[in-house]
């Protein structure tokens, strides 16, 4: 598969038959299940003559079907475009096709889809992470050239990790959320998952900016980080010792690769500690799920989608929603009633927006003295469906990704090597907020050295 910077330099024609080659690959790749979430004998989704990009199924396109991978949202179509899409339109890029995903962006293994899982390239027996995996299991499986996904606890980094791709999450505001279907409106955001991290770079440049329609976007210009991109700047990076140990010895060795190659190249590694993650763990469930269950509020069987006909308004309420969404949906809706509800406010939800502060202020001050953090994705490695049953257990594989969410903060995620069964392992790297220029020059360095070895 062709860059996207190399897809830019080509002519039209070029393109055209690129796309039809794609079309092709994604076509065989059907078997593989769900790469892609059309998959009910429609032709394939593709607006524009552009250079092809996927698009996870919650991001707005004119005219196609966005379910969030959700039975309630069957038959709803997209009445305007997303501001990434508008973006990348005007910039020669074309939405191509859509990817399947964690039904509503719940989830971490793209299980929980009504159209069915997605198959992780490296080892079908396992699960892409989640929720953006079918965007990263299509760039790793060599059927999209780059691919958008969404990143409320670190939906693009977990899967991009899982499967071997670099996935960036930007700083919250800096990519508009203007036609993101809301999980968690203060955690979401928008970002590219590509296959190599000067892409990454392309792709946010062409993304990014001000959208006056929505509420969130930081009303700042934005720099081009791509033109700018140096390998060879040095930086001081803080490794989370705490954070480290709790991590499979699959996962330390690829840090510990990580380090060395760092060191090696002139960076300056120093080792702080953080708050206990069970405070980021405990605080995101709270915050993400109060927001979850205002905003999925909206979808009752009225304005959008599926509707189930009851005896009275109240029963087609009932109706539609028990039908329409799935039980990991329902899990998260029932626990932010819970926390939102009289009686519970200040002592759940109030009292997680303060441990919030503090994480984010933990953050902060140890990106005072360091240029960057450096830590794990994931505590493991791609684990196998059906591996992991307990909801709570699943939620502890966020540990390293949802306190980033809930600073707002920009990271990324980049591929460092390979576990001894042969599978991806990623590290993440943290900058200070809206420094997504530093942030790209320290991942563009880390992944050089390790080509160059």
């Amino acid at each position: 598969m062709i860059t996207l910077k190399e897809a830019l330099k080509l002519q039209k024609e070029e393109i055209r038959e690129f796309r039809e080659d794609m079309a092709k690959k994604i076509d065989e790749k059907k078997a593989l299940g769900a790469y892609v979430s059309q998959l009910t004998g429609e032709a394939l989704d593709v607006k524009g003559e552009g250079i092809p990009i996927a698009v996870k199924d919650n991001i707005q396109v004119e005219g196609w079907s966005v379910t969030c991978s959700s039975k309630i949202l069957q038959g709803y179509i997209a009445p305007y475009d997303a501001t990434v899409i508008t973006n990348m339109l005007k910039a020669g890029l074309s939405p191509f096709g859509r990817t399947n995903m964690d039904e509503f962006a719940m989830g971490s293994t793209t299980a929980t889809s009504y159209y069915g899982k997605t198959l992780n390239p490296a080892d079908t027996e396992r699960v892409p992470g989640g929720s953006s995996g079918g965007s990263a299991a299509a760039v790793a499986g060599g059927i999209a050239i780059a691919a958008l996904g969404s990143d409320t606890g670190g939906s693009i980094r977990q899967p991009a990790a899982f499967c071997g791709c670099v996935g960036l999450k930007p700083t919250y505001g800096k990519v508009s959320r203007y036609g993101l279907t809301a999980f968690s409106s203060s955690l979401d955001q928008i970002g590219p998952i590509t296959q190599n991290v000067e892409d990454a770079a392309i792709l946010f440049d062409i993304i990014a900016g001000h959208e006056p329609k929505d509420s969130t976007s930081a009303a700042i210009s934005h720099k081009p980080t791509a033109p700018n991109l140096n390998p060879n700047k040095k930086f001081k990076i803080a490794v989370i010792e705490n954070f480290l140990n709790e991590a499979s010895a699959d996962i330390q060795k690829g840090m510990k690769n990580a380090i060395e190659a760092l060191k090696s190249n002139g960076h300056e590694i120093i080792y702080k500690n953080m708050l206990n993650s069970k405070y980021d763990v405990a605080t995101y469930y709270i915050v993400a799920t109060a927001e979850a269950s205002a905003n999925l509020s909206r979808f009752d069987g009225v304005r959008y989608g599926r509707r189930v006909e009851g005896d009275n308004l109240k029963d087609m309420y009932i109706k539609t929603r028990s039908e329409g969404f799935g039980d990991e949906v329902k899990r998260r809706i029932l626990l932010g009633t819970f926390v939102l509800s009289s009686g519970y406010y200040d002592a759940y939800y109030i009292r997680a927006q303060k441990v919030r502060h503090l994480i984010k202020d933990n953050y902060e001050e140890i990106l005072k003295e360091a240029d960057l953090i450096l830590l794990p994705v994931t505590p493991t490695a791609a684990f196998k469906f059906g591996a992991i049953s307990n909801p709570l257990e699943m939620y502890l594989s966020d540990i390293y990704t949802i306190g980033v969410n809930l600073c707002g903060v920009p990271a990324i995620s980049i591929p460092v090597g390979k576990t001894d069964g042969g599978l991806p392992v990623g590290v993440q790297l943290i900058a200070k907020h809206y420094d997504e220029q530093t942030l790209l020059d320290g991942a563009f360095s880390l992944e050089t050295i390790l080509k160059g070895r």
